[in-house]
């Protein structure tokens, strides 16, 4: 009757969750548009705040772009450029980081608390 308590969790795969890179306040020199969700993450208390994609598009106002739904590299924070992306600007001035689970659809944003 409890067969499936002694095999807890052998069906389950773990989805890897991506960290964005650590960037200086040097290297973003503004958020762009996404000034609400950086006022948003900067104004909270919580040394956490978990959003899914659908809250985060309520705070911008306008909807992700598709990359960022299917791409793990659109929240790592950088471009090809050596440029920091607008977006990564936004967390990281914020003082967050972002861990991103795609199968969940939502950003896990820690506060940064590396010197």
């Amino acid at each position: 009757m409890f067969d499936w308590l002694t095999r807890r969790g052998s069906t389950t795969k773990i989805a890897l969750a991506r960290v964005a890179p650590r960037l200086l306040d040097d290297d973003c020199p503004t958020v762009g548009e996404y000034k609400f969700l950086h006022k948003y993450l900067r104004d909270r208390f919580a040394n956490r705040v978990v959003l899914t994609f659908g809250e985060i598009e309520d705070l911008l106002g306008f909807s992700l772009p598709p990359l960022a739904r299917v791409n793990l590299a659109w929240w790592d924070g950088g471009d090809f450029g050596g440029t920091p992306s607008t977006q990564s600007c936004a967390w990281t001035l914020a003082g967050r980081t972002a861990v991103v689970n795609m199968p969940a659809k939502n950003v896990v944003f820690d506060r940064d608390t590396e010197p």
